[in-house]
């Protein structure tokens, strides 16, 4: 995922603020594998504790709440933990969109977005191609440009209906491929 559930501003931390608001874990739960509710019930409960022993101390208990949140989610997620990041990094264009369609419940913006993004790309790299396609059988070397475009068009397109229509979720990894689509 982009930069996102490890910040300070992500949907982990936000869940996790939540649950020490009100006391219930559940809130950040739902963002922990199941294996590893044991552990954060435990950091919770230290959490609550030491958040009553002054301003200073509720402060560094809640920052290692999030962190210890953030470092379980991404443990599921069988990525590397690299801390709480701040508040306000880039999440690219497409993160807000769809989050925004999570809560108004209409997925079209986003869509239209991503569609218009993928068109546009597949578009210039055709056009890319094309433009290669045309050389002197005796100029070796634009016939190797034509082919580096067309192996780029060719294989870019499989891989990009691959990531579309194969049932990855959050955390989990494409099979990379290489060359004309081989393993």
């Amino acid at each position: 995922m982009p930069p996102h559930c490890d910040t300070r501003d992500g949907p982990v931390v936000k869940a996790a603020m939540k649950a020490l608001e009100t006391g219930n874990l559940n809130y950040v739960l739902i963002w922990i594998p199941q294996e590893s509710e044991k552990e954060l019930k435990t950091i919770f409960e230290k959490t609550l504790r030491a958040r009553k022993a002054g301003k200073d101390a509720k402060e560094v208990a809640d920052d290692w709440f999030f962190e210890n949140c953030i470092r379980i989610h991404r443990a599921g997620e069988g990525a590397p933990y690299t801390g709480m990041k701040p508040a306000g990094l880039s999440e690219g264009p497409v993160v807000p969109r769809a989050e925004k369609a999570i809560e108004t419940e209409d997925p079209k913006e986003s869509i239209g977005f991503i569609l218009k993004t993928v068109e546009d790309d597949l578009t210039h790299r055709f056009h890319h191609v094309m433009a290669k396609k045309k050389y002197d059988v005796n100029d070796v070397a634009a016939g190797r440009e034509f082919i580096e475009a067309f192996i780029g068009w060719v294989v870019y397109s499989h891989h990009l209906y691959m990531s579309v229509t194969s049932a990855v979720g959050h955390g989990e990894k494409h099979e990379e491929k290489t060359g004309c689509g081989h393993h």
